[in-house]
């Protein structure tokens, strides 16, 4: 399995193959509006555009599940990110990133990156996963590294 094995309805409402992405390395993030991770939004867009030429994508997926810190529809999430941030990376509709209704993508993630002692559950907003070429995930960032902080990473994968 790969992340290519999944789809996903973009912040639009049209439903889409991750494999349109294949061969590019990705950074795959739950987000949200009202969270005091937000600002890192900014960081994620400068990485975007820096590397976008590279094949690289930034690929954001709302999260209402962390103190309902994304009670927005997809409008004015679209709308918050464009307005605030400048986001023009891929944005996502909102998903659940835990429990029963998690999304199958999301599931898989943290299958294939545990967090912190094993735990395979996603804790809070901008937790972020970095994916290879290959669809492939090589690791897991919790929500308080800044995208800045896992550059070296993601330009080793481009």
């Amino acid at each position: 399995m790969t992340v290519y094995d999944y789809n996903a309805t973009l912040i639009n409402g049209k439903e889409i193959s991750l494999k349109q992405f294949a061969g590019k390395v990705l950074l795959i993030v739950n987000t949200a509006s009202k969270c005091g991770f937000t600002p890192q939004y900014e960081q994620l867009q400068t990485i975007y555009e820096r590397y976008k030429n590279d094949g690289f994508l930034v690929l954001g997926f709302p999260c209402n599940q962390f103190m309902t810190q994304e009670p927005g529809d997809e409008l004015e999430i679209d709308s918050f990110c464009r307005l605030n941030y400048g986001v023009t990376f891929p944005m996502f509709a909102k998903v659940n990133v835990f429990g029963e209704d998690a999304h199958p993508l999301f599931k898989y993630l943290a299958h294939e990156a545990p967090g912190m002692m094993g735990l395979k559950g996603i804790k809070w907003n901008f937790t972020k996963f970095l994916i290879n070429r290959d669809g492939k995930v090589v690791a897991r960032f919790s929500p308080k590294t800044k995208p800045f902080d896992i550059e070296k990473e993601i330009t080793k994968l481009l």
